[in-house]
């Protein structure tokens, strides 16, 4: 049976990643409320990472909005340094660390999704505001490709790419005006679009209908 790897599988899209793939996969859960991981500690991600039975199939399911008690920033004068700072740490510089402790752990031909957000493309930024948290994901978007460079030199029949699941009913998105889609829904087509890519779609970005989303 192939090895599913899920990362922030307390959360609800994480959950569901993991529910999903538990019909077909041994899955292996991490998350920092079950398990203490700290993917912003390179020592906790070592930890946590080290040992693992070889992975066909992993999600990294992490993230903030902003810091608690934060909101993202409306405007240039609303930046808050430290703020900016730990979205920075668990939105690019988490992922970075994972990927980096994951990738002796892949198997030849997996497939890893990152999990990131539209609002991330640059090119697709047309209503401005959400500095810290467009900003990380960007850098994890910018992260995620060159690991999939990387990691593509040894395994070329890899896959790994950024993924953008939509707005999904969780706490994460509670006064969202946006249609939303169930956190079980969504876990089926980042499923379906990360099972379904190929070697030649690696370090792109995709959206939840396996759409390429400009950078």
């Amino acid at each position: 049976m192939e090895h599913a790897l899920i990362i922030g599988a307390s959360g609800g899209i994480g959950a569901a990643l993991a529910d999903h793939l538990a019909q077909s996969h041994k899955v292996t859960r991490l998350s920092r409320s079950a398990d203490g991981l700290d993917i912003t500690d390179p020592a906790s991600v070592a930890r946590h990472l080290d040992g693992l039975a070889p992975v066909d199939i992993a999600f990294v399911a992490t993230g903030i909005l902003a810091p608690d008690g934060a909101q993202p920033e409306k405007a240039l004068d609303a930046i808050d340094a430290g703020d900016m700072a730990r979205t920075f740490a668990v939105n690019a510089i988490g992922p970075a660390l994972l990927l980096a402790g994951l990738a002796p752990h892949l198997t030849d031909t997996a497939r890893v999704g990152v999990l990131t957000a539209r609002v991330g493309s640059i090119g697709d930024n047309r209503m401005g505001g959400w500095y810290s948290y467009r900003a990380a994901k960007a850098a994890a978007n910018q992260i995620t490709h060159t690991a999939a460079i990387e990691i593509g030199r040894k395994r070329k029949q890899s896959v790994v790419v950024s993924l953008h699941p939509g707005t999904v009913e969780t706490p994460f998105t509670q006064g969202y005006k946006a249609p939303k889609v169930s956190a079980s829904e969504a876990a089926a087509n980042l499923v379906g679009v990360l099972t379904a890519l190929t070697p030649a779609d690696t370090g792109g970005f995709f959206d939840y209908a396996g759409e390429r989303i400009e950078w």
